[in-house]
């Protein structure tokens, strides 16, 4: 399945293919079956970026533990009024 494979491919790679998707979608000249095939591996490409986040967050919070810094963390989260 194409999202087991997504979730092999690094950050980096995924934000690439998604990329490559939109300038695709963006000229136009796709089919509206081949379209709707690239929308929806675009989705599956954002699920795997979001789950490959949330995995990064969770060392960050992990490290930051053990360190004894999470107050550290809140920096990365904007404050309510500052987004």
């Amino acid at each position: 399945m194409a999202t087991k494979k997504n979730h092999r491919l690094s950050f980096d790679a995924i934000l690439d293919e998604l990329e490559t998707i939109v300038h695709r979608l963006e000229n136009g000249s796709v089919s509206l079956e081949d379209a709707l095939q690239s929308f929806e591996q675009g989705v599956h490409l954002v699920r795997a970026g979001q789950h490959k986040l949330e995995q990064a967050e969770q060392k960050i919070q992990i490290l930051l533990t053990q360190s004894g810094d999470v107050e550290q963390l809140s920096s990365f989260y904007p404050t309510q009024g500052e987004e």
